[in-house]
């Protein structure tokens, strides 16, 4: 009934293909919904190993501040046998671990190799990693602790992580002065400091919905930049250090698995220097190389092991103090957490472009470049092998050299008789470990030792240049000395023509086979290096490539010595369209020729005994290296994020650098993952599409407050909707205007400008998927008014049912008794002033309580608004529809000898304007679609505060605060928009200026740049910033009201251009 007249009153549908666009949208909304949930919600294979520990938690007794009772300080303590407390926190001196913390300092430092350390640090810094020196043993130790917060979710509400943020302030003195009581209080102030403080650091909120959320981020942040920025004197000089200029900033993130706090996130640019901290994720710390969850962050072993030994080797073992030097800590943070694989190892770009070598000396025996890198240095004496040892010389005469055993060989390769033809460059993989497995030399004479050139530069160790990457688990051995597959490579060594300028020969000389008694033999060994071109391994796949391979898997087929390595560089990043890359072998030159069945399980077990498996290496510039070993069937995805107002322009490509054996041929099928596609897309433009909600519902309004002021009738909320999605005028006017603004202003700020092309068309994505949200709110709630308005329809018949009947008399007497206590001079008074008793109780659960709380309270005043006028409307246009024409009038409800059931007819063109033609029934109806669309645009704004309100219920009964001020004021003025334009006539603001004529600005204008400033707002990432925009319109138009009842008093009127009201 309700819905049937929702589609004749008004002609909200115009014609099929309005509905069509309307259809459409919701269908790909709905699409992307469930297929991104379905992607999110699937279990992750993370690869971490548990870390276990049996702690004790000491309390520390927190005097004094009764605000922070209900949490918690503790000292850690390994073990399960009672101690006595007091005696441990008299005696803090070091001695107290935590369970990974304690084996490590039990074992001692890492094992030392000889991979490369990482290969640049970053701009403006000079720091020489061969110059930091890691410990050889493992002098002090580390006190550990923690603080309870209760569980409770700082993420979703700003006061607590106000409070939270405080009271670990708090326990930070507290810490000092046990200390202080103690003997040690300077020898642990600088490292509780650096353990302690990094934790706020974070570009803005990981849900920023929340306006005080977002603004106390931003305040966070601007105090770190302030901590870091030189204090100058007035003529410009220096008066004294940065206050933080002794700390040091590690932030590390998760990567692609970590959907909480996103890489981006984490990032340090333009808050912390260079100088003086870095962002480094997971997926590309050394010994770590994985992916995982953001709590699994606290647990993971491999993760927390590495921690464990860089926290302990910041240590002096000389003094048994932290080291005081910002450059050697900073070094101690990059040489034990950043891999050795730098960018040039994946980005075809550099590795075309001419460049001197940072590694080799020229002529004069100096390092020429504009970085400062770790120079090469030989092999160390406790891990070399006698040269002299070694078998018979091999001479390969092909481009591809192999290694299947630890043979004790030199294998000699000529350079300049391999590398023509473009083949240049040098890649070498293998799993011997460096030095003492296998020893690199570059040669500009052949000799016979190395060690007898290498004082006058003939010959040059290169081992140093291998760096590591994560190996996938090692071939099973049925039996000892058998294999079943080919070891998977652990290191990578790369050469460009740079590098062997000026030298004739590239030696790879491969340690002896050892042979300890009682032992089993070593795993197999493997090795494969090759000459290559890297312009034969390249490959584009466009943005149209990558977008068919939705619906149909690329292939790409790989024969026998094809290049070891294979550049794929992706238009689109992997960070949006994760893609699924598969590897099946198809061959592995036995006989020459290629196996007839390609997908027998022989041909496949026998090409894996012999060719080693792919590894893929994935570079983001937001989130670093991605490595994949093991790849024979991946899901590629990076950390990344794309197409935003912020991106580079390098953002929106990945270069993927896969590692495939020569000696067997390939089948690659890729194609783009649709679950993790949109998976990503909902958790990377979450906020965007959050706030452009914002900015539909606003241009909604709009279109109906335009309607209203040429006196036609007011569309309905989702015929607006729909008018606003129609091609080209309006789609133009509200999606593309807004996006030509936003680079505009990134041109005229000097702000780096997007990618405009993709960063367009995942706006225009966003604000689409944006329209199907509310649309699906616009029936959800239509379902709602037509449910409500069945049960009222029958309890209205069944009432009349009851009359006369014995409890009905009952049921009569209590309403005379309700109606006595309603003539109640008090009551009387409120009940005639709904929208006063409404902003009262509002604004009082906004400033006292909660925010939601008092938006829920605006939210049921919309909806009983809006069931009213539905019912009048369908039921007056139900009753001149049965037949009653000649009594004409509309229903209204009278108390009439105590029955309220009684009826009494008005003049159905009844209207405040003597020209009105315009029926009561048609006047409902416009006001239900006015107070509709205020009410979706206020349900939206308070599923903003759901987050909120969830952290806020959490802590009910331990202790509460007022709500923010910011919080307070904005909902306010929420509040103040949804009553003081409650009515369709409240359509214009009148500004009385002295000497100058009253001036109108309509309120579809003011929704205009609200929308569009929403909009502006939701390709910021700030959603938020859409209630500075309600709360203005409020606050303009109870100003209004205000002067406008203060005009009615005096008698002065002013008639608006639209020719009557159909409000009474």
């Amino acid at each position: 009934m309700i819905l049937s007249t929702r589609f004749r009153g008004g002609a909200d549908m115009k014609g099929h293909k309005t509905k069509c666009r309307a259809v459409i949208v919701v269908v790909i909304s709905i699409w992307i919904g469930l297929a991104g949930l379905f992607g999110l919600l699937k279990p992750i294979s993370n690869g971490c190993v548990m870390t276990y520990m049996y702690p004790t938690y000491i309390p520390i007794p927190m005097p004094g501040n009764a605000s922070f009772a209900k949490y918690g300080l503790y000292l850690y303590h390994e073990g399960w046998r009672k101690i006595d407390y007091d005696a441990h926190l008299k005696r803090l001196n070091g001695q107290i671990l935590g369970a990974e913390s304690d084996r490590a300092f039990q074992a001692g430092p890492l094992e030392s190799d000889s991979y490369q350390a990482s290969p640049s640090l970053g701009e403006g810094l000079d720091i020489d990693l061969t110059d930091i020196l890691l410990p050889s043993v493992y002098t002090s130790m580390l006190d550990w602790f923690a603080v309870d917060l209760e569980g409770e979710h700082s993420a979703m509400d700003g006061r607590i992580l106000q409070e939270h943020s405080e009271y670990v302030v708090y326990a930070i003195h507290r810490i000092l002065d046990q200390y202080k009581e103690s003997r040690d209080a300077r020898a642990k102030e600088g490292a509780l400091i650096s353990g302690i403080l990094p934790k706020s650091v974070i570009w803005s909120p990981p849900v920023p919905l929340q306006p005080s959320l977002g603004h106390y981020y931003a305040l966070v942040n601007q105090e770190w930049r302030k901590g870091y920025e030189v204090q100058t004197s007035r003529t410009g000089h220096s008066m004294s250090d940065p206050l933080l200029s002794h700390v040091i900033i590690v932030s590390i993130s998760g990567g692609y698995n970590d959907y909480q706090v996103r890489t981006e996130l984490e990032s340090l640019d333009g808050i912390v220097p260079p100088t003086h901290g870095f962002m480094i994720s997971s997926t590309g710390m050394r010994n770590v190389w994985l992916s995982m969850e953001h709590q699994v962050i606290l647990w993971c072993n491999q993760l927390v092991v590495q921690v464990s030994h860089t926290l302990l080797s910041l240590v002096d073992t000389k003094t048994g103090q932290p080291f005081s030097d910002v450059r050697q800590r900073l070094g101690i943070f990059t040489k034990m957490l950043h891999s050795g694989i730098p960018e040039n190892f994946i980005s075809s770009r550099r590795l075309q472009l001419p460049q001197k070598s940072d590694h080799f000396p020229d002529q004069k025996g100096k390092v020429d470049s504009g970085l400062r890198v770790p120079s090469l240095s030989g092999c160390p004496s406790d891990s070399q092998w006698s040269e002299d040892g070694l078998e018979r010389d091999l001479y390969i005469q092909t481009n591809t050299v192999t290694v299947l055993a630890m043979d004790g060989r030199r294998r000699w390769l000529d350079i300049q008789k391999l590398g023509p033809g473009g083949r240049d460059h040098f890649v070498f993989v293998t799993n011997l470990s460096p030095c003492s497995g296998v020893r690199l030399h570059l040669w500009r004479e052949k000799g016979t030792s190395a060690s007898e050139f290498s004082t006058d530069k003939h010959v040059m160790e290169v081992t140093s240049k291998m760096a590591h990457i994560p190996s996938g688990p090692a071939p099973r051995q049925i039996e000892p000395g058998g294999q079943t597959e080919q070891a998977p490579p652990s290191a990578i060594f790369w050469l460009s023509p740079q590098d062997m300028h000026g030298f004739r020969f590239l030696t790879i000389s491969v340690a002896p086979r050892p042979t300890v008694s009682g032992r089993p033999p070593p795993a197999a060994s493997m090795g494969v290096g090759q000459f290559f071109n890297p312009k034969d391994g390249e490959q584009v796949f466009s943005p149209y490539r990558l977008i068919h391979s939705m619906f149909s898997e690329k292939v790409v087929n790989l024969k026998e010595d094809h290049p070891l390595t294979l550049n794929l560089t992706f238009s689109i990043s992997l960070g949006l369209l994760p893609v699924s890359l598969s590897l099946e072998s198809t061959g592995c030159g036995i006989k020459k020729s290629e196996f007839e069945d390609p997908g027998d399980l022989e041909i496949s077990r026998l090409c894996r005994l012999r060719c080693f498996p792919p590894v893929a290496l994935a570079w983001d510039g937001t989130s670093g290296l991605h490595v994949f070993p093991n790849l024979y069937s991946e899901t590629i995805i990076v950390d990344s994020s794309p197409a935003l107002w912020t991106s580079s322009q390098e953002s929106d490509k990945t270069s993927v650098f896969l590692l495939v054996d020569p000696h067997c041929s390939y089948r690659s099928t890729i194609r783009v993952s649709l679950t993790a596609a949109a998976g990503r897309f909902l958790l990377l433009y979450f906020s965007q599409i959050s706030g452009l909600c914002f900015a539909v519902v606003f241009f909604a309004l709009m279109r109906q407050a335009y309607a209203w002021e040429l006196d036609n009738p007011i569309p309905s909320v989702l015929s607006a909707v729909e008018s606003n999605l129609r091609v080209p005028k309006p789609f133009v006017f509200f999606v593309t205007f807004p996006i030509l603004f936003a680079v505009l202003f990134s041109f005229l700020s000097s702000e780096p400008l997007p990618p405009i092309i993709s960063f367009s068309i995942i706006s225009i994505l966003c604000y689409v998927f944006a329209n199907g949200v509310i649309v699906v709110l616009i029936l959800i709630s239509l379902l709602v008014f037509y449910a409500a308005g069945t049960v009222h329809v029958f309890i209205r018949k069944r009432w009349q049912v009851w009359e006369g009947n014995f409890c009905f008399s009952c049921v009569q007497w209590f309403i005379n008794l309700s109606s006595s206590f309603a003539s109640n001079k008090v009551v009387r008074i409120l009940w005639v002033n709904p929208v006063l008793i409404t902003s009262l109780v509002a604004i009082a659960l906004v400033c006292l309580v909660h925010p939601a709380l008092g938006l829920f309270v605006l939210l049921l005043s919309h909806a009983l608004c809006c069931h009213s006028a539905l019912f009048s409307h369908v039921h007056t246009k139900e009753f001149y529809e049965s037949g009653n024409d000649g009594e004409t009038g509309s229903m209204m409800y009278n108390k009439h000898d105590g029955d309220i059931s009684k009826m009494f007819l008005l003049k159905e063109t009844y209207t405040a304007s003597p020209q009105s033609t315009r029926s009561y029934s048609d006047t409902q109806l416009d006001v239900f679609h006015h107070r509709h669309g205020l009410l979706l645009l206020h349900l939206v704004a308070t599923l903003m505060f759901v987050p909120s309100l969830v952290g806020w219920l959490q802590r009910t009964g331990n202790g509460q605060r007022f709500p923010w001020f910011w919080d307070s004021l904005l909902c306010t003025g929420v509040i103040l928009h949804g009553l003081c334009d409650s009515k369709p006539e409240f359509n214009f603001f009148l500004f009385p200026i002295p000497g100058i004529p009253l001036r109108e600005i309509r309120l579809s204008l003011a929704y205009l740049l609200g929308g569009y400033f929403s909009y502006l707002s939701a390709l910021a990432l700030a959603p938020y910033r859409a209630f500075y925009a309600m709360a203005a319109i409020g606050v303009i138009s109870l100003a209004f009201r205000i002067i406008q009842t203060r005009n009615r008093n005096k008698g002065e009127t002013y008639h608006r251009s639209r020719k009557h009201s159909h409000r009474h």
